[in-house]
């Protein structure tokens, strides 16, 4: 019998993948949506069960939990509300017998983290770890889509990217990776009950040198500039419109990178699923048209 997986932010960078690929591999999905749009249309072309459903509010997450097997939780940065949602569901998930969840983290959740975001993961897991679920927690570095979130318009602008990362590096990953580790770990959890995994490309890069890599494929130069933290947030709130919530955390993610919290690189996405992480360079070349300027940069939350 077919398991049923609930995808709580089915609509974001990782929740769409995870939605199409868990379909293709043979898992019914039921999509938990914010509103009817392009996106909601294209998960229910995918043959997804798409519904409302607000992870504040204890009736509605327990409606939403009926019938699932196992979960993928991927709660939107934006929200000052993680530990709230979180206890609602691994309360409402342990009524209605789910197996497992995949819970979305990331690399800095940690009990000492400056930035509330990032503390509020780390208490997350931990809520989840004590519940009666098989509970498996990602870890992922920076998302490439980040480059092209924050910077696409200013390399297609100006050849430049802005950002207040120093001299450290990362290995970006794609969100499609990610999303087959997810789907894997909904297919088999067993064996990573209450792992933390650390999901990165496979390649480190300073900024300078993914500034290089993009100039390559694009065909144009792009430099880095090295902003300072303070104006980094100012730009956030007053010129991305980021809430406050949100740019905060940004502010300290900034020094959490500058600080090493990103500089390291793992092969936990070839050991899960058999395949590795994309290269950077093949990222940039995919997307292309969107770092030129020639198409718009929407990515979903």
């Amino acid at each position: 019998m077919k398991k049923t997986a609930l995808v709580i932010g089915a609509t974001g960078k990782t929740g769409m993948p995870v939605v199409e690929q868990a379909i293709a591999a043979g898992l019914n999905v039921r999509a938990v949506i914010r509103r009817e749009d392009d996106r909601s249309e294209r998960i229910r072309q995918a043959g997804a069960e798409t519904v409302f459903g607000d992870v504040h509010d204890m009736k509605s997450v327990r409606k939403l939990v009926e019938g699932v097997d196992r979960i993928y939780f991927a709660y939107p940065p934006q929200l000052d509300r993680l530990v709230e949602a979180t206890a609602n569901l691994s309360l409402a998930a342990n009524s209605a017998g789910v197996e497992a969840i995949v819970n979305m983290s990331q690399i800095t959740a940690r009990e000492s983290a400056r930035s509330p975001l990032s503390h509020q993961h780390w208490l997350s897991e931990h809520i989840f770890d004590h519940s009666e679920m098989c509970a498996i927690h990602i870890r992922p570095t920076f998302f490439a889509e980040n480059f092209l979130l924050f910077n696409a318009a200013g390399i297609a602008s100006e050849g430049k990217i802005y950002l207040p990362y120093g001299s450290r590096g990362q290995a970006p990953i794609a969100a499609s990776d990610i999303a087959r580790v997810v789907v894997q770990l909904l297919l088999d959890p067993e064996p990573y009950r209450g792992e933390r995994l650390e999901l990165t490309g496979p390649e480190r890069f300073t900024i300078p040198e993914i500034a290089d890599v993009i100039g390559v494929e694009i065909g144009a130069p792009v430099e880095y500039v090295n902003l300072p933290e303070a104006q980094w947030k100012d730009t956030l709130v007053n010129q991305v419109g980021a809430p406050e919530f949100l740019a905060s955390h940004l502010y300290y993610v900034a020094q959490d990178h500058q600080e090493g919290y990103f500089d390291k690189v793992t092969d936990t996405v070839e050991k899960i699923t058999g395949t590795p992480a994309q290269e950077f360079k093949d990222f940039v070349r995919d997307h292309r048209r969107l770092f030129l300027g020639e198409e718009a940069v929407f990515l979903g939350v």
